[in-house]
């Protein structure tokens, strides 16, 4: 007899529903003002990306196929994208902004500035905004400007003639990336104690008809296209991917319109006149009540000061140095040699793992040094370390990944900074992304004869090489000496560089190769234990869970019996909690003030010690992430750092009665609590002891 069978949630859909709960935070009267702000900023960066790369292969997809289906179902997702926004800028307008005016801080509109405040901007203006605008009248020999991805453009239009006589009434005026969105006004402008700031665009919407002499502006809006994004490369038709990438970034630009946003008060005559100009439909037009881009009102934040006796933003947070694992000044080396480290971020510092690698480039006696490189950021000490060892004659390799999504431009100047110091720079395999996070070390060291010998390090992660983001994002990385881990890793690192069969790894996890069939072996293996009475539990960490064929393991697991728990951040397509089909599947999400990023696998398919597993993973549970990316997940065999690993990676997040939220068997989610225990406060308070220990 069959499996009963679970229709699965659509994931474009389920990507809009993580977005609403992000933009929850932004309501949440225990999350300081402008934080809350911050998450409204964060829909924004997020759902620019969902059109630019998302919902531009969705209508690709759907135009090409053809099936009314598929149309259907891009009809649903824009709808839900469309009160989805809505929902944002009504929390923005009516509950975020107004809070903030009450503790003095307010964005000014010119029909509020009083005169001493408009003699400002209109000096402002002519100063330092006017002499960067060209606005471009439209007629057959002034045809439409080229308009970038996510810029801040106005359209007009003019009454009266035009300097040479003829008709011209459509003007745009496009809008320089280098001028701020968010200016403050001078505290003398500003009553005592209060902040006040205008935005760019209400500068420009002032004084948009000194732009046109002698004509009237009878009617006018911002907008805003938002364009496909992704990179077009056929790698098995260039010679060289890194100039065919460069190449690529300077199209991205202006590539197929997905979105118009334009304010609600533009003119039918002026929406109709954009979109038949960008070729989009009706159902691509988003009327907001605000701001077009309210991604920039980071720079608010960021300007705004804390008032006394009034926390605005959340209270600094440094990891701790892990002290009683690693003494300051002990040689990562020589702990190692005895331990394995594990390193919780952001509760523990990302520091060690930058001392590790200054350690090794300083270190006369460390003659290798391979690392991948996938998010490591435009400014990067890790990557100015290893510019210095291969200076120092060191042999390092990187495996950078050029085609990682908006890294891009960052990795190909990494990349070619590292060969013109002598590095040796692979761009990983054709076909497949390098998302797998490695830093090798290889040293010169005497055994107990006196013998030379070579002996490995390795530091394994399930996030970036980014001290930045290890800041915000909950990651977990893991040094080992272990002879037979290290020994993997360098056979990883051959392989990518050589393209030429190794030994297979005899303790990693490797995708495309392994990973993906272990998971599903280990998930039949709980099922049927299951099925024999025995105990049996699954735990899933990750931030996505999209792969049909691990989701139909997972709920061959729960129908047999097996106790499933997953803790998924973002889109999930399993639907839980179906009668006969997903009973025993428990789906939730948590969003703190951390954005969750471990990947953690736990099983268990009987009572004997032998009997569990637990990984650490750079994998999520998605197709791509098993068959068209090098992975890694690596197994946790030390005891006391696997304990470590249940102790604050899995267990406080089944518990946590504050940020986490329970899917439903539709796709909506429920937030379980708010005055429960939240799991990333606990970790926060448990390492600030320890650091203060």
């Amino acid at each position: 007899m069959s499996a009963p069978h679970a229709t699965l949630l659509n994931r474009e859909q389920a990507i809009l529903e993580f977005n609403r709960r992000v933009l929850a935070q932004a309501q949440r009267g225990d999350v300081p003002l402008l934080e809350r702000l911050r998450y409204i900023t964060i829909v924004s960066s997020n759902l620019d990306e969902f059109f630019e790369v998302r919902f531009a292969d969705v209508l690709e997809s759907t135009l090409s196929a053809g099936v009314d289906a598929n149309y259907s179902e891009l009809v649903a997702v824009a709808s839900a994208a469309h009160a989805l926004i809505d929902e944002q800028y009504a929390i923005f307008n009516d509950v975020v902004m107004p809070a903030l005016k009450l503790q003095g801080i307010e964005v000014v509109n010119h029909a509020d500035r009083n005169p001493a405040q408009r003699d400002w901007v209109a000096r402002f203006f002519e100063q330092q905004v006017r002499p960067l605008l060209i606005p471009v009248g439209l007629d057959p020999a002034h045809p439409f400007p080229q308009v970038a991805n996510k810029s801040l453009n106005f359209i007009a239009r003019l009454g009266g003639r035009a300097a040479f006589g003829r008709e011209s009434s459509i003007a745009i005026v496009k809008v320089p990336r280098v001028l701020p969105r968010v200016i403050r006004l001078p505290a003398s402008l500003c009553p005592p104690g209060q902040q006040r700031f205008v935005l760019l665009s209400s500068v420009i919407r002032a004084h948009l008809e000194s732009l046109f002499p002698g004509r009237t502006v009878e009617s006018f809006s911002q907008f805003r296209v938002t364009r496909d994004s992704d990179l077009d490369v056929d790698e098995d038709d260039v010679t060289n991917l890194r100039q065919a990438l460069r190449t690529g970034l300077t199209t991205r630009h202006f590539g197929r319109a997905i979105r118009l946003e334009v304010v609600r008060s533009c003119p039918e005559d002026l929406w109709r006149l954009l979109l038949d100009q960008f070729q989009l439909p009706e159902a691509a037009l988003y009327r907001v009540n605000g701001p077009v881009n309210l991604v920039r009102l980071g720079q608010l934040i960021d300007q705004a000061d804390d008032l006394p006796g009034h926390a605005l933003r959340f209270a600094p947070y440094e990891g701790s140095w892990p002290s009683g694992r690693l003494g300051r000044g002990r040689s990562f080396f020589e702990v190692l040699a005895e331990r394995d480290i594990m390193l919780h971020h952001p509760f523990e510092s990302f520091d060690p793992v930058v001392e590790f690698l200054r350690e090794a480039v300083h270190d006369p006696d460390v003659l290798a040094i391979r690392q991948t490189i996938y998010r490591t950021g435009a400014q990067s000490v890790l990557m100015d370390l290893l510019l210095e060892a291969a200076r120092r004659g060191k042999e390092v390799t990187a495996v950078v990944e050029l085609k990682a999504r908006f890294d891009e431009e960052a990795n190909i100047n990494w990349a070619e900074r590292l060969e013109s110091v002598g590095a040796q720079v692979v761009y990983g395999i054709v076909g497949l992304k390098t998302h797998a996070k490695l830093l090798l070390v290889t040293r010169r060291e005497l055994n107990s004869k006196g013998h030379a010998r070579l002996r490995r390090y390795v530091h394994l992660s399930t996030g970036n090489y980014n001290p930045r983001t290890a800041k915000l994002y909950t990651d977990v990385g893991y040094l080992t000496a272990d002879p037979g881990i290290t020994a993997d890793a360098d056979g990883i690192f051959q392989q990518i560089a050589s393209l030429t069969r190794v030994r297979p790894p005899k303790h990693l996890l490797t995708a495309p190769f392994v990973l993906h069939k272990r998971l599903l072996r280990q998930l039949d293996e709980v099922a049927q234990a299951a099925h024999r009475g025995q105990p049996t539990r699954v735990v899933v960490k990750c931030n996505a869970l999209t792969d049909e064929a691990l989701i139909a393991a997972l709920l061959r697991a729960g129908q047999a019996g097996a106790k499933v728990e997953l803790i998924v951040r973002g889109a999930c397509t399993l639907p839980p909690g179906v009668p006969g089909v997903s009973d025993n599947i428990r789906v939730r999400s948590v969003v703190g003030r951390f954005l969750e990023h471990t990947r953690v696998i736990y099983f268990r398919w009987g009572a004997g010690e032998d009997e569990e597993a637990l990984y650490l993973s750079s994998a999520d549970w998605m197709s791509r992430n098993m068959e068209r990316r090098i992975e890694l997940a690596w197994p946790v065999s030390d005891p006391k750092l696997r304990q470590r690993v249940i102790d604050e990676c899995l267990v406080p997040y089944l518990h946590d009665g504050c940020d986490a939220w329970t899917q439903q068997p539709d796709g909506r989610y429920v937030r379980e609590r708010s005055d429960g225990p939240s799991a990333q406060r606990a970790l926060m308070l448990r390492f600030g002891r320890a650091a203060a220990d």
